[in-house]
């Protein structure tokens, strides 16, 4: 494997510290200079590898989409079964452990809200959840297919589920203290099976 060079390594970091910076401060204040601070750079290398904070925050959301699929690959590399591969999807997204990063979900969090002033965040963070809703797509109907269900409504399945994902995320960053701990993971397979049972065209019923 080639190693990366200076400019990409440099990027990635100032990434990493626009991350971090959003995290504890959101994206107002996360200014050149505080994000300089946190990678601990001079303001001007800053805008010598980018031309400006929106286009750092674009890279931002490139990288938070390549982490979360990444983390779902790794727990994904043990499971077997269509419902483990869904498990590991959901645990990739929701659950604590191994490779959860809180500063990425609150990042995540101001990223969406950006995405709504900002028409280039909006681009990139569709084509980011347009990612997530495919694959669930097809994990959510492999999984019906191994339980003997039809797949008239898995796309309204898929969007649904992922509107509690990011409503969660939202939740744990603004309200951590009023949400039950580790509540997330648990309940989205709950809603899933609950669903699937209950869904006329899911459960293959005239």
């Amino acid at each position: 494997m080639s190693r990366k060079s200076n400019t990409e390594q440099r990027r990635e970091e100032i990434v990493a510290a626009l991350l971090a910076v959003m995290a504890e401060q959101g994206y107002e204040k996360a200014t050149i200079q505080a994000i300089a601070q946190q990678a601990g750079l001079a303001p001007g290398l800053i805008h010598y590898h980018f031309k400006s904070k929106g286009e750092i925050l674009i890279e931002l959301v490139k990288s938070l989409a390549t982490l979360s699929h990444a983390r779902y690959l790794d727990l994904a590399a043990a499971a077997s079964t269509p419902r483990q591969k869904l498990q590991a999807y959901i645990d990739a997204r929701l659950a604590k452990g191994p490779g959860a990063k809180p500063e990425a979900v609150a990042a995540w969090v101001v990223v969406g809200a950006e995405a709504v002033r900002q028409t280039e965040v909006r681009q990139v963070y569709e084509e980011a959840l347009a990612f997530e809703l495919a694959l669930l797509h097809t994990l959510l109907g492999d999984y019906l297919n191994e339980r003997s269900k039809r797949s008239g409504n898995v796309r309204k399945l898929a969007a649904g589920l992922l509107a509690f994902m990011e409503g969660a995320f939202q939740l744990a960053s603004a309200a951590q203290n009023v949400m039950p701990k580790a509540y997330a993971a648990t309940v989205a397979m709950q809603f899933i099976d609950r669903y699937i049972d209950a869904e006329p065209d899911l459960a293959g019923k005239p």
